[in-house]
């Protein structure tokens, strides 16, 4: 396979899973900034909304302050930000029709439809309600483009980069929403069970879809380092960090035999899973969960820039 062809594939499944979670982040702040201040504090939910996003530095250079309708606009719609939805689903799209014969017409169709569709909205809705019924269009556009890939692709290197670039992103996702909110992890909360600590943890857990998943797991009320032990040590959470580098490693393996010859990738993804699969939960917030979390952004960040320079430059 060409390089190019790769990194198309690569940057496509990116791209999509990102649009993903800027509707999810979206959703959950508008959630939260609904209830009484009694329940979610009185701190600015919207512009934790632009951190977690990863793009506060940008935001702030463009807006005076994170309201609503400056955050959602610049996340979802605008087309200064590279990293907004729109944005997202314009770079899929356009790294979809480069390798267009490298999908499967299934994919094509999902992504090529969800390009047109997102047109109707132009600059976005005009109420709340339809916002809602907007960020959750994204999220059924992204499982239906997923689904397809799951269920119509060859398993070959088509299939493994794809894979990696939806679970590079999700990763890096994951670890953005803890890095934010790591502060309301932390146990020795003096508040621990009031009705702050609820939601705040609830939003975590929803914008990732683990709350049903957490109360199946744990069968109990929401604590934080249970909440943190699953999003990050558990491999059967999807979204977790240690299940995202259980596939990471995977996919770089499938991809190391199908060319003859292992690289700095795989060694380095490895090393990652390997860091996960050792750590435990009470060891973690002794020694430091933001920390952690950094140092694990940054080797994420490592691993993507190596993937592109082994196998897609």
């Amino acid at each position: 396979m060409l390089s190019r062809t790769a990194d198309n594939l690569y940057w496509l499944a990116r791209y999509v899973e990102r649009a993903e979670y800027l509707a999810r982040i979206l959703e959950t702040t508008q959630r939260l900034t609904a209830l009484p201040l009694a329940y979610v504090g009185e701190s600015n939910e919207w512009e934790s909304a632009v951190q977690t996003a990863g793009c506060a530095s940008a935001f702030f250079a463009n807006f005076p302050e994170a309201t609503e309708e400056n955050v959602t606009d610049y996340l979802a719609f605008s087309t200064a930000n590279p990293s907004s939805i729109r944005s997202c689903f314009e770079a899929a799209r356009t790294n979809a029709r480069a390798v267009r014969t490298a999908l499967t017409i299934e994919m094509w169709d999902a992504i090529n439809s969800t390009w047109l569709e997102l047109k109707r909205y132009g600059n976005g809705p005009t109420s709340r309600e339809e916002l809602s019924r907007f960020l959750r269009w994204v999220q059924e556009c992204s499982l239906r483009f997923d689904g397809s890939a799951y269920r119509t692709m060859l398993r070959n290197d088509a299939y493994w980069f794809t894979r990696l670039g939806v679970y590079q992103e999700r990763a890096d996702n994951t670890a953005r929403i803890l890095d934010v909110k790591y502060h309301l992890l932390l146990p020795a909360q003096e508040h621990v069970g009031g009705p702050l600590d609820y939601f705040q943890w609830a939003a975590i857990l929803r914008s990732v879809s683990a709350l049903t998943a957490y109360h199946w797991v744990y069968r109990d009320s929401l604590k934080p380092w249970l909440i943190a032990d699953l999003l990050i040590l558990k491999e059967e959470m999807p979204r977790s960090l240690a299940s995202c580098y259980e596939n990471i490693v995977s996919n770089l393996d499938r991809i190391a035999g199908a060319y003859g010859r292992q690289g700095p990738a795989q060694r380095l993804a490895r090393g990652v899973r390997t860091r996960l699969q050792n750590s435990k939960m009470d060891e973690l917030f002794q020694s430091g969960l933001h920390e952690f979390i950094q140092e694990f952004i940054a080797d994420n960040n490592r691993i993507g820039t190596t993937i592109t320079q082994q196998y897609l430059a």
